[in-house]
C-alpha cells in the first residue's frame, strides 16, 4: 500500500482581484475553453472590448515568492484546473452552501513542448495529503495540516493555497491557474450544440439529476453537467469513478468542437467565445482576450487523441477507507515524466484505484 507523497517544493499565496460565487472546475472545459479566444481576439475590434470586459481574474502572482519549483523553459507549459463546490449565486440549484467552497474537481494540464500533445492528471478531491503553511485571501496565516484533505486547500487558503499545494505533491511550477462555473459551464454546452457520448450502461443518479439510457446520446448543458458530477451512478460509487466519467467526457468535448467548425466558423466563435470568457476564472496573467488569445494559440491543434489522461496513482487509506493516499513511487513516476516533457509511463497507475467506471462512457 502506498503512502502519501510528501516530496516537492512550494509556491507562495496569493488573492482575487473579485470574488464572483460559485466556481467550480468542470473538466469538460478544463484549458479547452481558452482555444475558444484564438479567433475572437484576433480581428473584430468590438469584439475584441466586449470579451476583454467579460474577464474576471484572480490574482495569485504577487504572493508567490521565490520559494517555488524551478521554472524550467522547455517550451512546456504547466497549468492547474481547479474549483470550488460553492453552491451559492447562480449555483444554489445544485445545494445548499455550507461550510465553504472546496475544489470538487482538480487537473494538472501538462502541455508538452510544441503544443501538439498534452497530458492530464487528475488528483481526487479525497486525496489525503500535507497542506502547506498557507496565507488565505484575507493575509491571515493558516496553517500546514498532516492527512488533510487534498480539497480543503482551496477551503482554508483560496486558489493560491491549492496552487501551493500541488507544486508541494508534485515539484512543478505552475505557469497557470483556471476556474470554470456551473452556469458557464452549463450554457457553454449549449452553446457549442451539445456534446455526442455513449454510454455502455445505463446511468441513473438522483443527486446530479442524470438518467441516461444506454445508448448514444447529445447532452445538453443540464445533461453535461449531471454527467461530470455523476459518481453514485457509476462504478463503485466514488470520486475515482466520476473522474474516469470526466475525462471520457472531455475527449467527447475536444472532438465536439472539432466537429462543428468553431475555428472556421465567426458566428459560432463569437457565441461560445463570449460564454467561455463569462465562464472561466483565469490567473491574473491571462486577465485579457489578447492573453489568453496566445495562450489558446497552440491549443486549438489538440485532438482527442492527442491527449493523455490518467488519475494520480492512488490507493484507498488503510484508516479510512473513504479516503484515498497517493502511491509514492507511482506518483513520482507521474511528476518526472512531466518534469522532463515526457509521456506518462503506463507502469505509474498499474494496480491502483481506479473507481471502475472506465468504459462507462465514450
Amino acid at each position: 500500500m502506498g503512502e502519501q507523497e510528501q516530496g516537492g517544493r512550494i509556491r507562495g499565496t496569493g488573492s482575487r482581484h473579485e470574488e464572483r460565487p460559485g466556481r467550480r472546475v468542470l473538466a469538460a472545459v478544463a484549458w479547452s475553453t481558452a482555444a475558444l479566444l484564438v479567433l475572437g481576439g484576433a480581428g473584430l475590434g468590438f469584439a475584441y472590448v466586449k470579451l476583454d470586459g467579460n474577464i474576471e481574474s484572480v490574482d495569485i502572482s504577487t504572493q508567490l515568492g521565490d520559494d517555488r519549483p524551478q521554472n524550467i523553459d522547455d517550451g512546456s507549459m504547466d497549468i492547474l484546473v481547479l474549483g470550488s463546490d460553492s453552491r451559492s449565486g447562480a449555483n444554489s440549484a445544485y445545494g445548499r452552501d455550507e461550510g465553504g467552497a472546496r475544489s470538487d474537481t482538480a487537473m494538472i494540464v501538462h502541455v508538452y513542448e510544441g503544443r501538439r500533445t498534452a497530458g492530464v492528471v487528475s488528483i481526487p478531491r479525497d486525496t489525503l495529503i500535507t497542506r502547506p503553511e498557507c496565507t488565505d485571501e484575507d493575509g491571515a496565516n493558516v496553517p500546514a495540516a498532516y492527512r488533510a484533505m487534498f480539497n480543503t486547500a482551496y477551503e482554508v487558503g483560496g486558489p493560491a493555497c491549492a496552487v501551493k499545494t500541488v507544486e508541494q505533491m508534485s515539484g512543478i511550477r505552475m505557469d497557470h491557474y483556471i476556474e470554470v462555473d456551473f452556469t458557464g459551464f452549463k450554457k457553454l454546452i449549449d452553446e457549442l450544440g451539445g456534446v455526442r457520448i455513449t454510454t455502455t450502461q445505463a446511468i441513473k443518479d438522483d443527486s446530479s439529476h442524470l438518467d441516461l439510457a444506454a445508448g448514444a446520446h447529445t447532452l445538453d448543458g443540464e445533461q453535461a453537467l449531471g454527467l461530470v458530477r455523476t459518481r453514485k451512478g457509476v462504478g463503485e460509487g466514488s470520486d475515482l469513478g466520476r473522474i474516469q466519467l470526466q475525462q471520457a467526457f472531455i475527449k467527447a468535448f475536444i472532438d465536439q468542437v472539432k466537429r462543428v467548425g468553431v475555428f472556421t466558423s465567426p458566428a459560432k466563435l463569437w457565441g461560445l467565445a463570449d460564454t467561455a470568457t463569462k465562464a472561466i476564472t483565469p490567473d491574473s496573467e491571462l486577465d485579457g482576450v489578447k492573453e489568453l488569445a496566445d495562450f489558446a494559440g497552440g491549443l486549438s491543434e489538440l485532438g482527442p487523441d492527442d491527449v493523455q489522461m490518467i488519475t494520480l496513482p492512488v490507493v484507498y487509506d488503510r484508516v479510512d477507507p473513504n479516503r484515498v493516499v497517493p502511491v509514492d513511487l507511482q506518483a513520482q513516476q507521474v511528476w518526472t515524466a512531466l518534469r522532463q516533457d515526457l509521456p506518462i509511463p503506463a507502469s505509474a497507475t498499474k494496480d491502483t484505484a481506479t473507481g471502475k467506471a472506465e468504459g462507462v462512457v465514450r
